[in-house]
């Protein structure tokens, strides 16, 4: 499907950007012949993405998911070697390796607007700490996550440890860091890491016919059902709670940051208006 947008094309990009449903982008990563390792460059094409998402009026809700077997294994691990080696004769980067918005423009991303990974397969190193920045995660059953870092003597430095540390709890998260030990599906569902399992592609299936696309997508339509104000705003108070530590105080932040833009929104006089006529609320893109 051809998503109407209001502003200009979506930047040039690592990966594959369509737009398969109404108010949505899916965003493919796509080297799959090296498990969709990521470049610097690459990634900070994927900043300019999204932050191009955050102000495209007619999307709602983006999703995440890797071409191949992988979701994604990390970093590129031979620009790493590279950037090491010039480093060591003395040569300054014309720019830090990843974007201040973490890796892949996601592990520390903040943003307005919700990201929903669809965990195709492996999620290693920087693919494991996207995954613990993302709004909801859905994986396919063979799915892995892991934070190998500690054996290459690296550590994982793009946000995902102390939000690891929040999300699934210090004994978990060190035991992830520490050991380096990958960990299933089933045990990232049950760690509270992920929000759904399903059933994993046959070899041969095409990416928008996965099991975890399409169920990455109906999360996806159950949301921008919704007022995009709603969604915003409520992102923006799990987020300030999550990031901020004190529930108190990110609920005063939330109020005096967000009520009189939602009190003055067309979005809530047309759901209270459509609740007393009976009948479905019609959203307008958001304006927030």
């Amino acid at each position: 499907m051809t998503q109407l947008l209001k502003r200009q094309p979506p930047p040039q990009t690592y990966g594959m950007v369509s737009f398969p449903a109404s108010h949505v982008m899916l965003v493919i990563f796509n080297r799959p012949k090296a498990l969709n390792s990521m470049t610097s460059n690459g990634q900070y094409e994927l900043e300019s993405l999204f932050a191009w998402y955050d102000g495209e009026p007619s999307l709602r809700c983006a999703i995440v998911t890797g071409a191949g077997r992988a979701f994604c294994a990390g970093m590129d691990l031979n620009e790493w070697n590279q950037a090491n080696a010039r480093r060591a004769r003395g040569e300054h980067e014309a720019q830090p390796m990843m974007p201040r918005s973490g890796f892949g423009a996601l592990s520390r991303r903040h943003g307005k607007k919700p990201v929903i990974g669809a965990v195709n397969g492996l999620a290693f190193g920087g693919g494991m700490e996207i995954v613990a920045n993302l709004d909801l995660v859905v994986a396919a059953r063979s799915a892995k996550f892991a934070l190998p870092e500690a054996k290459r003597g690296v550590v994982a430095m793009a946000g995902s440890l102390p939000r690891l540390a929040r999300t699934i709890g210090r004994p978990r998260a060190t035991e992830l860091a520490l050991t380096g030990r990958s960990i299933t599906a089933a045990e990232a569902r049950e760690w509270g890491l992920i929000n759904l399992v399903t059933e994993d592609a046959g070899d041969e299936c095409e990416i928008m016919e996965r099991p975890v696309v399409k169920a990455a997508l109906e999360l996806a339509a159950s949301i921008v059902d919704n007022s995009p104000d709603s969604v915003i705003i409520s992102r923006a108070g799990i987020v300030a709670g999550y990031e901020n530590g004190s529930a108190e105080n990110a609920s005063r932040l939330l109020s005096e940051n967000w009520e009189s833009a939602l009190d003055e929104g067309q979005n809530l006089h047309e759901g209270v208006l459509a609740f007393a006529e009976k009948r479905s609320p019609k959203w307008v893109d958001s304006k927030l």
